[in-house]
C-alpha cells in the first residue's frame, strides 16, 4: 500500500524539517511515504482544494483536532484492514494554519486527531510521520513499538 503525506505548506521551523526529513529516511526500508507539499496560500477552503485535487483516487484520512483520537494499536488495526481490503493508496492531509475546511473533512473517508489539542500544522507533520513509522515497524515485527 502506498502512502502519501499531503501538507499545506513546507516546514520552515527546523525542528519540523530535521524530524521529517529524519522519519522519511527510517521509512524507507519499510515502503517508503512519499510527502508532497501544497501551496499554503488563500485560506482553509483553497488548501483543502489542493489537498483534495492531490489525494484524488486515495483513501483519505484528514488530521483535524475535531476527530476520532486513535490509539497508535487502533491505527494499526485500521492499516490491517485497508491492506486486506486492498487499498492501493492512502493520504494523510494536514491543513496549513487554517486548518481544514469543513468540505474537506466531509470528503474524507477518515478524521483522525493526534489529540484533543490544537497542535501546530508542522510539529503534526513530524507526529504523524513517527506514527505511520511506528505502523510500520509494527506490521514488520521489529521492536521499536512497546506497549
Amino acid at each position: 500500500m502506498d502512502v502519501v503525506v499531503l501538507a499545506g505548506g513546507k516546514p520552515s521551523l527546523p525542528y519540523a524539517r530535521d524530524g521529517a526529513e529524519l522519519y522519511i529516511r527510517r521509512l524507507h526500508p519499510y515502503g517508503g511515504v512519499q510527502v508532497q507539499y501544497v501551496k499554503d496560500s488563500g485560506g482553509a477552503e483553497r488548501v483543502g482544494e489542493r489537498l483534495l485535487s492531490a489525494s484524488e483516487g486515495c483513501l483519505r484520512v484528514a488530521l483535524d483536532e475535531r476527530g476520532e483520537n486513535w490509539s497508535t494499536r487502533e491505527m494499526e488495526a485500521k492499516w490491517r484492514d485497508w491492506e486486506l481490503h486492498s487499498v492501493k493508496r492512502v493520504a494523510f492531509l494536514i491543513g496549513a494554519a487554517d486548518g481544514h475546511s469543513e468540505r474537506l473533512r466531509e470528503a474524507c473517508d477518515f478524521v483522525i486527531s493526534l489529540g484533543r489539542h490544537t497542535m501546530q500544522h508542522e510539529l503534526a507533520l513530524v507526529v504523524l510521520l513517527e506514527q505511520i513509522y511506528r505502523i510500520r515497524t509494527l506490521l514488520a515485527g521489529t521492536p521499536y513499538h512497546r506497549d
